[in-house]
Protein backbone atom coordinates (compact mmCIF):
# COMPACT_ATOMS: atom_id res chain seq x y z
CA UNK A 1 0.00 0.00 0.00
CA UNK A 2 2.75 2.33 1.09
CA UNK A 3 5.23 1.26 -2.01
CA UNK A 4 4.07 3.50 -4.34
CA UNK A 5 5.06 6.44 -2.03
CA UNK A 6 8.33 5.95 -1.12
CA UNK A 7 10.40 7.85 -2.79
CA UNK A 8 7.55 10.71 -2.11
CA UNK A 9 8.24 10.33 1.39
CA UNK A 10 12.01 9.77 1.80
CA UNK A 11 12.11 13.98 -0.54
CA UNK A 12 9.54 15.06 2.34
CA UNK A 13 11.73 13.60 4.89
CA UNK A 14 15.20 14.89 3.41
CA UNK A 15 13.41 18.68 3.19
CA UNK A 16 12.08 18.69 6.25
CA UNK A 17 15.07 17.64 8.27
CA UNK A 18 17.43 20.39 6.29
CA UNK A 19 14.44 22.60 7.61
CA UNK A 20 14.17 21.23 11.03
CA UNK A 21 17.91 21.21 12.06
CA UNK A 22 18.72 25.20 10.70
CA UNK A 23 18.87 27.61 13.72
CA UNK A 24 15.27 29.51 14.24
CA UNK A 25 13.11 30.71 16.99
CA UNK A 26 12.29 27.29 17.83
CA UNK A 27 15.77 25.96 18.26
CA UNK A 28 16.87 28.82 19.91
CA UNK A 29 13.68 28.87 22.42
CA UNK A 30 14.54 25.26 23.08
CA UNK A 31 18.24 25.77 23.99
CA UNK A 32 17.49 28.35 26.22
CA UNK A 33 15.03 26.20 28.54
CA UNK A 34 17.34 23.53 28.55
CA UNK A 35 19.83 25.66 30.01
CA UNK A 36 17.94 27.77 32.02
CA UNK A 37 15.27 25.31 33.27
CA UNK A 38 16.93 21.61 32.59
CA UNK A 39 16.08 18.43 31.01
CA UNK A 40 12.51 17.85 31.43
CA UNK A 41 10.85 21.53 30.69
CA UNK A 42 13.41 21.35 27.52
CA UNK A 43 11.51 18.40 26.73
CA UNK A 44 8.03 19.35 27.53
CA UNK A 45 8.80 22.64 24.96
CA UNK A 46 10.05 20.38 22.21
CA UNK A 47 6.46 18.39 22.47
CA UNK A 48 4.93 21.83 22.64
CA UNK A 49 6.67 22.66 19.05
CA UNK A 50 5.41 19.04 17.96
CA UNK A 51 2.01 20.20 18.56
CA UNK A 52 2.86 23.19 17.21
CA UNK A 53 3.45 21.36 13.96
CA UNK A 54 0.71 19.19 13.94
CA UNK A 55 -1.88 22.30 13.73
CA UNK A 56 -0.08 23.21 10.67
CA UNK A 57 -0.05 19.87 9.09
CA UNK A 58 -4.01 19.55 10.08
CA UNK A 59 -4.93 22.97 8.03
CA UNK A 60 -2.60 22.32 5.03
CA UNK A 61 -4.49 19.08 4.38
CA UNK A 62 -7.96 20.91 4.88
CA UNK A 63 -6.79 23.57 2.98
CA UNK A 64 -6.72 26.17 4.78
CA UNK A 65 -3.08 27.22 4.67
CA UNK A 66 -4.10 27.30 0.95
CA UNK A 67 -6.41 29.55 1.66
CA UNK A 68 -4.52 31.91 3.83
CA UNK A 69 -1.06 32.31 1.41
CA UNK A 70 -3.59 33.42 -1.11
CA UNK A 71 -4.98 36.23 1.10
CA UNK A 72 -2.54 39.09 1.24
CA UNK A 73 -4.51 40.43 4.23
CA UNK A 74 -4.97 37.24 6.67
CA UNK A 75 -1.04 36.17 5.70
CA UNK A 76 0.29 40.35 6.61
CA UNK A 77 -1.77 39.85 9.90
CA UNK A 78 0.03 36.25 10.97
CA UNK A 79 3.24 37.96 10.35
CA UNK A 80 2.61 40.49 12.55
CA UNK A 81 1.39 38.61 14.98
CA UNK A 82 4.29 35.67 14.99
CA UNK A 83 6.84 39.08 15.08
CA UNK A 84 4.81 40.34 17.88
CA UNK A 85 5.25 36.96 19.97
CA UNK A 86 8.64 36.84 19.02
CA UNK A 87 9.65 40.44 20.22
CA UNK A 88 7.66 39.78 23.40
CA UNK A 89 9.91 36.53 24.26
CA UNK A 90 13.16 38.80 23.17
CA UNK A 91 12.16 41.53 25.98
CA UNK A 92 11.25 39.47 28.31
CA UNK A 93 15.16 37.66 27.81
CA UNK A 94 16.26 40.79 27.46
CA UNK A 95 15.50 42.28 30.75
CA UNK A 96 15.42 39.11 32.45
CA UNK A 97 16.95 38.83 36.39
CA UNK A 98 19.92 37.67 36.71
CA UNK A 99 19.25 33.97 38.40
CA UNK A 100 21.02 32.86 41.51
CA UNK A 101 22.48 29.27 42.54
CA UNK A 102 19.51 28.56 43.94
CA UNK A 103 17.50 29.41 40.98
CA UNK A 104 19.50 27.42 38.48
CA UNK A 105 20.36 24.82 40.92
CA UNK A 106 21.25 21.48 38.59
CA UNK A 107 20.33 18.21 39.53
CA UNK A 108 22.37 15.26 38.57
CA UNK A 109 19.98 14.18 35.66
CA UNK A 110 20.03 17.63 34.26
CA UNK A 111 16.44 18.13 35.43
CA UNK A 112 15.39 20.62 37.57
CA UNK A 113 12.32 20.81 40.13
CA UNK A 114 9.36 21.49 38.41
CA UNK A 115 5.75 21.68 39.02
CA UNK A 116 2.48 21.05 36.75
CA UNK A 117 2.09 24.92 35.97
CA UNK A 118 5.63 25.00 35.00
CA UNK A 119 5.30 22.40 32.83
CA UNK A 120 1.81 23.77 30.99
CA UNK A 121 3.82 26.44 30.68
CA UNK A 122 6.87 25.24 28.77
CA UNK A 123 4.72 23.03 27.12
CA UNK A 124 2.19 26.47 26.07
CA UNK A 125 5.92 28.25 25.31
CA UNK A 126 7.01 25.81 22.55
CA UNK A 127 3.28 25.30 20.78
CA UNK A 128 2.98 29.35 20.34
CA UNK A 129 6.59 29.70 19.27
CA UNK A 130 6.10 27.18 16.78
CA UNK A 131 2.12 28.03 15.39
CA UNK A 132 2.96 31.59 15.34
CA UNK A 133 5.84 31.10 12.88
CA UNK A 134 4.19 31.86 9.51
CA UNK A 135 7.45 30.42 7.89
CA UNK A 136 5.71 27.02 8.65
CA UNK A 137 3.08 27.66 7.18
CA UNK A 138 4.87 28.79 3.97
CA UNK A 139 6.57 25.59 4.22
CA UNK A 140 3.81 22.69 4.73
CA UNK A 141 2.04 24.50 1.97
CA UNK A 142 5.08 24.59 -0.67
CA UNK A 143 5.81 20.75 0.49
CA UNK A 144 2.38 19.64 0.33
CA UNK A 145 1.47 21.22 -2.88
CA UNK A 146 5.15 20.80 -4.92
CA UNK A 147 6.32 17.52 -3.86
CA UNK A 148 3.02 15.43 -2.83
CA UNK A 149 1.46 14.60 -5.93
CA UNK A 150 -2.80 15.22 -6.25
CA UNK A 151 -3.11 11.55 -6.65
CA UNK A 152 -1.80 10.78 -2.71
CA UNK A 153 -4.52 9.81 -0.82
CA UNK A 154 -5.37 11.75 2.24
CA UNK A 155 -4.44 8.93 3.97
CA UNK A 156 -0.97 8.93 3.27
CA UNK A 157 -0.51 12.40 3.49
CA UNK A 158 -1.78 12.22 6.72
CA UNK A 159 0.91 9.84 7.46
CA UNK A 160 3.47 11.97 6.58
CA UNK A 161 1.93 14.75 8.89
CA UNK A 162 2.22 12.28 11.88
CA UNK A 163 5.88 11.70 10.74
CA UNK A 164 7.05 15.46 10.41
CA UNK A 165 5.32 16.00 13.64
CA UNK A 166 6.31 12.89 15.68
CA UNK A 167 10.50 13.43 13.90
CA UNK A 168 10.28 17.39 15.33
CA UNK A 169 9.87 16.82 18.42
CA UNK A 170 12.44 14.08 18.39
CA UNK A 171 15.03 16.48 17.04
CA UNK A 172 14.05 19.22 19.22
CA UNK A 173 13.98 16.56 22.42
CA UNK A 174 17.50 15.60 21.41
CA UNK A 175 18.75 19.13 21.33
CA UNK A 176 17.64 19.50 24.80
CA UNK A 177 19.12 16.59 25.93
CA UNK A 178 22.58 17.96 24.77
CA UNK A 179 22.12 21.07 26.14
CA UNK A 180 20.92 19.85 29.55
CA UNK A 181 23.79 18.10 30.32
CA UNK A 182 25.21 19.11 33.76
CA UNK A 183 28.76 19.85 32.07
CA UNK A 184 26.84 22.17 29.44
CA UNK A 185 24.07 23.68 32.27
CA UNK A 186 27.01 24.54 34.45
CA UNK A 187 29.15 26.40 31.42
CA UNK A 188 25.90 28.34 30.95
CA UNK A 189 24.73 28.89 33.75
CA UNK A 190 27.20 30.60 35.27
CA UNK A 191 27.51 33.16 32.86
CA UNK A 192 23.69 33.60 34.49
CA UNK A 193 21.51 37.01 32.35
CA UNK A 194 24.66 37.08 29.72
CA UNK A 195 22.93 33.81 28.46
CA UNK A 196 19.84 35.44 28.53
CA UNK A 197 20.38 38.67 26.73
CA UNK A 198 21.89 36.80 23.90
CA UNK A 199 18.98 34.04 23.56
CA UNK A 200 16.98 37.38 23.78
CA UNK A 201 18.98 38.86 21.17
CA UNK A 202 18.57 35.83 18.91
CA UNK A 203 14.41 35.87 19.15
CA UNK A 204 15.05 39.76 18.24
CA UNK A 205 16.47 39.05 15.38
CA UNK A 206 14.26 36.61 14.03
CA UNK A 207 11.36 39.00 14.96
CA UNK A 208 13.03 41.71 13.03
CA UNK A 209 13.46 39.80 10.08
CA UNK A 210 10.22 38.63 9.82
CA UNK A 211 8.86 42.30 10.15
CA UNK A 212 11.11 43.19 7.46
CA UNK A 213 9.30 41.61 5.07
CA UNK A 214 6.40 43.52 5.50
CA UNK A 215 7.86 46.79 5.75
Amino acid sequence: MFAPYVNEFAMITLIHLLAVISPGPDFAVVIRQSVSFGRKTAIITSLGIGAGISVHVLYTLLGIGFILTQSATAFMVAKVVGALYLTYLGVLLLFSKAQTAQDTKIKSDGNTYANKNNNRRAFLLGFMTNLLNPKATLFFLAVFTSIVSIDTPLAIQSIYGVWITATTALWFSLVSFFFSQQRVRAKFVSHGYLFDRVMGSVLLIFAAKLAAEFI
